[in-house]
């Protein structure tokens, strides 16, 4: 290649990139996911369009599987772990349990209706059931719905593609005849693969938040690089262990994300970045690998396919998964599980997964990519449009705003001392309190305000107002202490602390 060549293919990315973001904004405005617009995109520019050439499986597979790294790592660190901690399990168990039912559902509805052999027809339901965390995350975040049941779907979606990735591997080695393993074989393998690959996560997590926060780095963002290296290593490391990459990624990531280090809006804005650049690449790409002309003979296929997966698939995985978690004071309503039901979208990684079987040779993997795409697109146009009007129609959607503030940290330097920032949100009880009614441990002060977009040093009696930016100067040992007292006054108003809970720091009451 020579240089006016490189520059002409840069030219035509960033073009590419700019028309992408753009179409963020049109996205929002009419409804559409920009996934579907990604995908668009793609197709225009293919060789049914302007005649870009790309037809390499293998390729699209490759980069696949790096931009759902990056997608996962993007959804991890954006994870709260207050959101999903009281769901992970059964968030766990519709990944596993519910994938395999939904597996065998569609599987069953593709040998009757397609006519399709067993085991292919069982590799279709593997590769449509994973619940998209592209999809998800960047459209069930815009619809206003209890923490709890949108932590339910983040974890599931981050968690589920681990067990999809092994099933359509193995069942790709099935139909190929290159499986020389039984089926309980099989069964172990993937335990064990998740097993690694949750181990791996969760220590790559927790040692790079040890090192991170040991480490005072010279510019605010070298956090976002190390975060992200971790992450991608986390997958790199479990692969190389025969253990779940994905699965490692995900867990790294949301143990990272709430390790309270330093710069974490930086960090998290960074991996925002990343995982929109992913999302734009990959849909782009997966646009130029297929061909317009094909589609529209795969339409009837996936239709039924899709109709299956939606109105007995998902509702039967939902069901057996979560029905367990339907007794006690967190469980599961029946509207919950209506909405649950119908919020399984798909995205990327169902067509990322198609190209598993055109690369090993699978006889019919093309007619499967077509069926897979045109489902995609169909089903998330729908489900997605949809979202909002069930979640009011199930009265899912809160009536008030819930409580809100950012919390970000930055070290200074050598001096074992920390530059706290807070964010007061529309829904915080910090409104109306003055500074000296935070009760702040010894050795922590407020020292700067942001307000109106003026700054000025508060007294003991200034009262802090929603909308502030409050800066806090407190010793390294004492951050902890400090960040739960203000998430504290937060949710509970100057009181907090005297209505009972354990004693705190201090000689105070903690809630």
């Amino acid at each position: 290649m020579t240089l006016e060549e490189f520059s002409a293919v840069l030219l035509v990315s960033s073009l590419v990139l700019l028309a992408a973001v753009l179409a963020v904004r049109l996205s929002a405005r009419t409804g559409l996911p920009s996934l579907l617009l990604y995908l668009g995109l793609g197709l225009l520019l293919g060789e049914d369009g302007l005649g870009v050439q790309f037809s390499d499986a293998r390729l699209a597979q490759l980069l696949g599987y790096g931009a759902l790294v990056l997608i996962l790592a993007e959804g991890g660190l954006t994870t709260r772990w207050s959101a999903v901690r009281d769901v992970l399990a059964p968030a766990a168990v519709l990944a596993t349990v519910g994938t395999a039912v939904s597996t065998v559902v569609v599987g069953a509805g593709a040998h009757l209706l397609l006519g399709l052999p067993w085991p292919l027809a069982l590799l279709v339901g593997a590769v449509v059931s994973s619940t998209d965390a592209a999809a998800v995350f960047s459209v069930l975040r815009s619809v206003p719905l209890p923490r709890r049941l949108t932590g339910l779907l983040e974890a599931e979606s981050g968690l589920n593609d681990a067990p999809v990735v092994i099933a359509v591997l193995a069942l790709t080695e099935v139909v190929t005849g290159e499986s020389p393993h039984a089926w309980w074989e099989l069964v172990a393998e993937a335990v064990l693969e998740l097993a690694v690959g949750t181990a791996v996560g969760v220590a790559g997590g927790w040692a790079g938040a040890v090192l991170l926060r040991r480490t005072a780095l010279p510019s605010s963002g070298l956090y976002p690089l190390a975060v992200l290296a971790l992450a991608v290593g986390a997958y790199a490391a479990a692969d190389l262990l025969h253990g779940s990459g994905f699965l490692a990624t995900y867990l790294c990531a949301l143990v990272l994300g709430n390790a309270r280090l330093p710069h974490r809006h930086a960090t998290r804005g960074a991996a925002e970045s990343a995982g929109w650049l992913a999302q734009i690449g990959l849909f782009v790409a997966l646009g130029l690998l297929a061909a317009p002309s094909r589609l529209p003979a795969a339409v009837g296929e996936a239709l039924l396919v899709g109709l299956v997966l939606t109105a007995l698939g998902r509702p039967l995985s939902v069901l057996a998964s979560l029905l367990p978690f339907a007794r006690g004071p967190r469980r599961t309503s029946p509207a919950e599980l209506v909405f649950l039901s119908w919020a399984g979208l798909r995205g990327a990684v169902p067509v990322v997964l198609a190209t598993v079987p055109a690369v090993a040779g699978v006889p019919g993997a093309q007619r499967l990519f077509d069926v897979v795409l045109v489902l995609v697109v169909v089903f998330t146009l729908v489900q997605a449009r949809t979202l909002l009007p069930l979640a009011r129609a199930l009265r899912l959607v809160p009536t008030a705003p819930t409580a809100e503030l950012d919390v970000e940290v930055s070290p200074l330097g050598t001096l074992s001392a920390d530059v706290v920032r807070v964010r007061v949100g529309e829904g915080s009880h910090l409104h109306g309190v003055e500074v000296f009614e935070l009760r702040l441990p010894a050795g922590a002060n407020v020292t700067l305000v942001a307000r109106d977009g003026a700054t000025f040093v508060p007294g003991a009696r200034t009262a802090l107002r929603r909308g502030d930016e409050v800066l806090v100067v407190t010793g390294t040992a004492e951050r902890a202490a400090v960040e739960e007292r203000l998430q504290q006054v937060s949710r509970h108003g100057k009181l907090a602390g005297w209505r009972g809970g354990s004693t705190g720091p201090h000689g105070t009451h903690s809630e």
